[in-house]
């Protein structure tokens, strides 16, 4: 460690929690399944016509949310609100995933990074809902399943859109710093009874009951080779197996030693009254005003998701119709399998039908006949932006050059903004000899582009005071090859936003979609980088923060 250079700070390890389990699910006489309903549940239960459910693993169709996007401005809309934050932890905007010049599906975004798919599924079902919310959908109720519990949080106002992606995030990075990348899911055609007797039989503490679908679907969590045996035995018994397209084996009592640091992270975001109810299938109840959503949420990675009884309760306490808010139409097909009478209406949103036709449109117009959504003023993007041209024309269009368009834009009205922001107003000067004085250099926190410096060194050197300046640390620690998250402990959040005033300081251009700050990790790489953008410009521009 260089001379001068800070300690890292000391961390403190989070115990394990430890929580009343039953080894194949919660037990229920756990506190988190009471069933007190207060004064916001008993109101808007009784009596309630409909119902937007939000999915987890799998939900999520690529090309329903493109077609819905060339439709829908309120999607692209969603997915840029996340954009700053997948930038900011990941380096990535998210819509370049799920909405860029190449189609991508689920099974591409599970081949990526862990993240990608979460937040993929997270997005959608928020545009979902924004949608319906926009063409008059006043649910009385939300429900999610597994990871769409956070989204119908965010719904119902708990939390921000932004914020709710980054407890999406913070679901996946924990699990991964716990080892949970080992495991995964597997649904078996039967009941929760008998999916009990096969992990019985198998006596392996590391399997559990995660998700109870419906009467002939149960979904087990667990290791690789424990879930292999569970297939095995289950075919000799004639159920059939499928695996989950999942990244890890969520609602596991495995996960337990992740609980504290989930919900501590979560604990630092705002939480913000619930505008609607929220049920949760997982703690079987509705969430109550003034709860602890950090905590009960850190709860959920050992509980098992009942969602055939959630939907039980829901149609006793008076809904009759399910819009399943997100990609596929998982969520809508076990409505219909748990209540299979004919007063009962469920239906999909951002799922493509046997023609190729979104189903969103078709559930508006349901949604309108039965006097729970209006017409709506939004529009679609096709009649907005071109009214002469033909749907299919526009949505092909869209789908080619929409990404770039909306890239464009977002580009031209940063830079309108920053033509709009009042000047920083210039100090008073301070008294001076009579001898001629010397130019004032400029002030660094000024938003213009700086003076390109003449050599690398220089550079180094100014690089070297800003960050020093910034992270409160003696200039000598930033030594080209020092590591500054390793050793210097500079998180990478922290090094985007350093990064960002660099890019303001020097007038570099945005950065490529594909950039990761984990590549510029020292001093030297990131001096190498700016020297290398600021030789290719002759006349560098201000442009805003980035991520």
């Amino acid at each position: 460690m260089p001379r001068g250079r800070p300690p890292a700070a000391p961390r403190t390890a989070a115990r394990p929690r430890t929580t009343a389990m039953a080894r194949h699910g919660a037990d229920p006489s756990h506190p988190f399944f009471r069933t007190e309903v207060r004064s916001m549940d008993t109101s808007r239960s009784t009596g309630a016509r409909s119902a937007v459910l939000f999915p987890g693993q799998g939900g999520f169709d690529g090309a329903a949310l493109r077609r819905a996007a060339a439709r829908h401005p309120r999607v692209g809309a969603v997915f840029s609100r996340l954009d700053g934050v997948t930038e900011e932890l990941f380096s990535r905007r998210i819509s370049d995933l799920v909405l860029g010049a190449r189609e991508t599906e689920l099974k591409d975004l599970l081949d990526s990074d862990p993240w990608a798919s979460q937040i993929a599924i997270y997005g959608a079902g928020l545009a979902a809902f924004e949608i319906l919310r926009e063409r008059g959908l006043r649910p009385d109720v939300l429900a999610g399943h597994s990871l769409g519990e956070i989204t119908a949080l965010v719904a119902a106002g708990a939390f921000s859109p932004e914020d709710g992606a980054r407890i999406v995030a913070s679901r996946v990075s924990v699990i991964q710093r716990h080892g949970g990348v080992a495991g995964r899911m597997v649904a078996l055609t039967t009941g929760a009874g008998r999916t009990r007797q096969i992990l019985d039989l198998l006596g392996d503490p590391g399997l559990a009951v995660a998700t109870e679908n419906h009467d002939e679907q149960t979904v087990v969590s667990g290791p690789a080779d424990g879930l292999d045996k569970v297939v095995a035995i289950a075919r000799q018994l004639g159920v059939g197996a499928a695996e989950i397209d999942t990244p890890f084996p969520f609602h596991n009592p495995a996960l337990s030693p992740a609980v504290p640091e989930f919900a501590e992270r979560v604990r630092a975001l705002e939480q913000r009254p619930l505008a609607l109810p929220v049920y949760s299938p997982i703690l079987q109840r509705h969430y109550e005003p003034g709860s602890s959503l950090a905590d009960l949420l850190a709860a959920h990675f050992t509980m098992p998701v009942r969602f055939a009884a959630a939907v039980r309760r829901l149609r006793e306490d008076g809904v009759t119709t399910f819009v399943e808010a997100g990609g596929r139409p998982a969520l809508a097909k076990l409505v219909r399998r748990v209540l299979p009478d004919g007063d009962v209406r469920s239906l999909p949103t951002l799922a493509l039908d046997g023609q190729g036709e979104l189903a969103l449109d078709r559930t508006l117009d349901a949604l309108r006949e039965a006097g729970l959504a209006a017409g709506g003023t939004g529009g679609s993007l096709g009649e907005l932006l071109a009214p002469a041209a033909p749907a299919e024309v526009f949505t092909a269009y869209w789908a080619e050059r929409g990404p770039a368009l909306l890239a464009q834009i977002r580009d031209e009205v940063a830079a309108f903004a920053d033509r709009q922001a009042p000047p920083v107003a210039a100090q008073a000067p301070a008294p001076v000899p009579a001898a001629p004085a010397a130019p004032a250099p400029v002030a660094e926190e000024q938003g213009t582009a700086g003076a390109v410096p003449q050599d690398r060194e220089l550079l180094f050197a100014e690089l070297r005071a800003l960050y020093a300046d910034t992270l409160e640390y003696p200039e000598e620690v930033f030594e080209g090859d020092v590591q500054l998250e390793a050793e210097l402990g500079v998180d990478s959040v922290k090094q985007v936003e350093l990064l960002s005033r660099v890019s303001q300081r020097y007038g570099l251009p945005p950065r490529d979609p594909a950039f990761r700050v984990s590549v510029y990790d020292t001093m030297g790489k990131i001096t190498d980088f700016v020297w290398e953008h600021l030789n290719g410009q002759s006349t560098p521009q201000p442009i805003p923060a980035a991520g």
